[in-house]
Formats: C-alpha cells, sequence, structure tokens
C-alpha cells in the first residue's frame, strides 16, 4: 500500500485514540493520564522512549536505515480550561472545566498515526525521526522546557535535529481537508504589558482633593491604540488588545489604583522590539500629564513563529504530491494567534502548517474557531495528517 491507503488503514485506530485523548484532558506541564495513554499508544514499536523530567511529555527516536538527517516532528498535548459544550455524536470531555478545544488531541493522533506509517517504513527512512509529544503548549511554554531537556539532540549530540515540521488544525476558517503554510512569518509573538497607574484615593464628591487614577488609566488605554497606529508601519503591524481593567470597588470612592493588563502582537522581530521600547513610555507620559506615576512591566510570551522558506515550499510540494493541488490553499496572512513551537524554529529550520478540519454542514465564516467552548473537528482529517507528517520525514531537506 501507498502511504495515504496506509494511513487510510490507520484511520479507525486514530479515532479512537482520539476520543480516548479527548475524555481526559489535562492542563499545563502536568499531562500523566494524557502520557500513559500515549505510551499505551506507542508500545511495542521499534522506538527509543523518553519521558521529560520537568514536564510529563513524551519524546520518541525511531532510527532509520541511512546517515541522512534528523527530522523532528511535532505534536501538543494539554487542553484549555473552557467548558465543553459538547456536539452531538461527538467525543464528551469527561472533566468538567476542560476540554480539547484547541485541538490538540487531534494532533496526537496524527503524530502517533505518523509514528506508526514510518516504522512501517524504516528501510526506506533516511535518517532518524524525533517524535515530540509536548505538554503546555497553552500555558508555560512547554516547548522550551523540552529543548533545555535535550529534545533537538534526542538522536544523539552527533546526530542533532536538521529539520522540524508541527501542524495544527482550525475548527473554522480552513475548508476541511484544506492546507495552509506560508513562507516566513507564521504566526505572531504574543507579549504581556501589565499596568498599576497609581494615584490618592478619596471622597467621591471632592475629586479635586485626589488625585484620581481612572481617568489617566483609561486614557493609557485609548493613547496605547494610537501609538499603535502612529508609532508602527501598517505593513509590518503591531496589535494591542486590553484584556483586564480594575479600579475601586464602591461608586462613591475614588481608588488609589487602577490596573490593566494588554496583549501585544507582532509579526516580526523588529516590531517586537520596537513595541517594548515605544509602549511603556507612553503609559508613563500619560500618567505623569495627570500628576501620577505608572508601574508597567512588559513580559515576553512566545515569539513569532517563522517558517524557512525552502521547507514551507517543501510541505507545499509535499501537500501536492500526497493529497493533490486542490487541498492546497494560499493563505495571504499569518494568524495572529502565538505558538511555543516558534522556540524549536529559531533553533533549526522547519516549517510550521495548517490543516482545516471543519466539521461538514458547518459554515466557515460562523463555525465556532478554536478555544470555543463549542469549537468542534472533523476527525476524517486524521489520516491524511499522519500521512502528510510522515511524508516529510521519508523526503527531508538536505
Amino acid at each position: 500500500m501507498d502511504l495515504r491507503e496506509s494511513a487510510a488503514a490507520l484511520q479507525p485506530d486514530l479515532i479512537a485514540l482520539r476520543r480516548d485523548l479527548h475524555a481526559v484532558p489535562e492542563l499545563g506541564l502536568r499531562l500523566p493520564r494524557t502520557q500513559r495513554l500515549l505510551l499505551a499508544a506507542l508500545d511495542g514499536l521499534p522506538l527509543e522512549v523518553t519521558r521529560g523530567r520537568e514536564l510529563d511529555s513524551v519524546t520518541a527516536v525511531l532510527r532509520g536505515a541511512g546517515d541522512g538527517p534528523t527530522v523532528l516532528l511535532r505534536a501538543d498535548m494539554d487542553a484549555l480550561p473552557v467548558p465543553e459544550r459538547p456536539q452531538p455524536g461527538g467525543p464528551v470531555s469527561s472533566i468538567p472545566g476542560r476540554m480539547h478545544a484547541c485541538g490538540h488531541d487531534l494532533h496526537m493522533a496524527i503524530l502517533v498515526g505518523a509514528v506508526r506509517l514510518l516504522a512501517e517504513r524504516r528501510a526506506e527512512l533516511p535518517g532518524d525521526v524525533v517524535f515530540m509529544f509536548q505538554p503546555a503548549e497553552e500555558t508555560d511554554g512547554g516547548a522550551q522546557l523540552m529543548i533545555d531537556e535535550g529534545v533537538l539532540t534526542a538522536a544523539g549530540e552527533d546526530r542533532p535535529v536538521a529539520a522540524a515540521y508541527a501542524l495544527h488544525v482550525f475548527s473554522s476558517r480552513l475548508p476541511g481537508g484544506q492546507v495552509a503554510v506560508l513562507r516566513g512569518t507564521a504566526m505572531a509573538a504574543a507579549d504581556q504589558l501589565r499596568v498599576v497607574v497609581r494615584g490618592r484615593g478619596g471622597h467621591g464628591s471632592a475629586p479635586h482633593a485626589a488625585l484620581d487614577p481612572l481617568p489617566a488609566a483609561c486614557e493609557a488605554v485609548t493613547a496605547l491604540q494610537t501609538a499603535v497606529t502612529r508609532s508602527f508601519s501598517i505593513f509590518d503591524p503591531v496589535v494591542v488588545t486590553v484584556g483586564t481593567f480594575h479600579a475601586g470597588e464602591v461608586p462613591n470612592v475614588i481608588p488609589d489604583e487602577a490596573r490593566f493588563t494588554a496583549i501585544v502582537r507582532t509579526f516580526s522581530p523588529a516590531a517586537r522590539e520596537r513595541a517594548m521600547a515605544v509602549l511603556p513610555p507612553v503609559v508613563h507620559g500619560v500618567a505623569a500629564a495627570h500628576g501620577l506615576t505608572a508601574d508597567v512591566e512588559y513580559h515576553q510570551g512566545y515569539p513569532v513563529t517563522a517558517n524557512h522558506p525552502r521547507h514551507a515550499d517543501r510541505v507545499a510540494e509535499t501537500v501536492r504530491t500526497l493529497l493533490g493541488d486542490d487541498r492546497l490553499t494560499e493563505v495571504e496572512h499569518p494568524q495572529a494567534g502565538s505558538e511555543d513551537f516558534s522556540y524549536v524554529l529559531q533553533q533549526v529550520p522547519g516549517a510550521y502548517f495548517f490543516l482545516g478540519a471543519l466539521l461538514p454542514g458547518r459554515d466557515l465564516a460562523t463555525a465556532p474557531y478554536n478555544h470555543s467552548p463549542e469549537a468542534a473537528f472533523d476527525e476524517s482529517v486524521l489520516a491524511d495528517g499522519a500521512a502528510l507528517l510522515a511524508a516529510l520525514a521519508l523526503n527531508p531537506l538536505t
């Protein structure tokens, strides 16, 4: 059988695994039940398997027949603290308040499928393959922890990873079964701005006798939006979203302080550096204009996820060859979400790409997107996702 036929034969097992994983969504770094399910799914295959020390990761190495480049294939493992609204006929979380709303359960099943396909074809593998099952993509940067624990040299110090690939399923935005890949930036960096505007509290009837931090904090929020449009190129955008704002407890008391936090998304390292330099002084300046002070903390999150052009082209070429020209979708713009596979791509060349898993019958424009309590994914993409990852390892760039 060819690769797609072999993958299709695995489809029932991959669906069953995905549903088992969906039932036990776990958060963060410690995912013991998820790890046990993955280890059971990999048991009996010709792999060198190790577990993480600081996180419940699984790293598996498959030795190829030649001394070609080592390829890394990655799947993230963690779920989200989102209460699930189950879809008719779909898998159901067994843990209240948690669900695989981002499709990581599909990612794991897809990567297990790729492991099995490649294990059957060891004699055709030009080099070794490292399979990276990673916790804490949604929270704690598990990719960097796995790098620190040696995932990029899991095949040996003399066999470091030379190329890395990962995919992400979408419950919306992409038609079902379509694949999209971008050259260069694929996803944004996401940093956090934490602000405390400090004043002097007082009675609501006498604001002149106090130093009210609320108007200054409100003005700082709007000033940040103005700074985005006046200090940055529209061709290298910056997005500032204020997600929390807290001040006071009762309406007739002026509080001592007002707090807000914002996410700052950038699409290039240069814009990210400029945001760190430009945005905090804006807040300080607004506070000073009101006779107040501000504490501003700028916390770096995940960096820009940047695909290497040759590897993005290889993904596109593989999609056309394996799945057909009609399965490749052109997309103009990066996704504004962030992704910690960016840490891997900072170390080795590779590509991060997208696979549409829109349920049949759902409208592309209105279907609930990833992270929604109603997010749901078409399991029919599992086999093709596994075949696609396996094909990238079987035909690596040299």
